[in-house]
């Protein structure tokens, strides 16, 4: 079986982030700041932020520990709170804990820090669990 840490999708390659860390309620990405990150201002794209709180919001309610199994969900809502910003060669941490929910649905909040341990980012998303994967056992592997 692959390594859960290393499986990437077409948008994951295309942003560049990095799953760095997975475990039940937890998740941890990183991502390398480059020029095609960046808005017209020169710093780091609202939109590129978004990403990674919605990703890693995704990513802390969905870890399965069952072999072969997934757990998957689709966003209800989304929230983003700007509070800095960034530049090419930075790096980002996002950080996503679960904090709550049932069978179907779960909250999940995010914080975003640069190298230096500086907040650039945080939010806040719902989620609902797709079908025949809701369960701490998860789902097929299959799409």
């Amino acid at each position: 079986m692959s390594d859960p840490l290393r499986r990437h999708g077409g948008f994951a390659d295309l942003v560049g982030y990095e799953l760095t860390d997975w475990r039940e309620d937890y998740a941890e990405l990183s991502l390398a700041v480059e020029e095609k990150h960046l808005n017209r201002s020169g710093v780091l794209h609202g939109g590129v932020l978004t990403t990674l709180v919605d990703t890693v919001c995704g990513y802390a309610g969905t870890f399965c520990a069952e072999p072969g199994q997934t757990r998957r969900a689709f966003t209800l809502s989304l929230n983003t709170q700007f509070l800095g910003s960034v530049e090419a060669g930075s790096r980002l941490t996002a950080i996503g804990r679960r904090t709550g929910g049932g069978q179907r649905i779960y909250f999940s909040t995010a914080e975003i820090r640069d190298q230096d341990g500086r907040m650039i980012g945080q939010g806040n998303a719902v989620y609902r669990y797709r079908s025949g994967g809701s369960g701490a056992r998860g789902g097929s592997d299959q799409p």
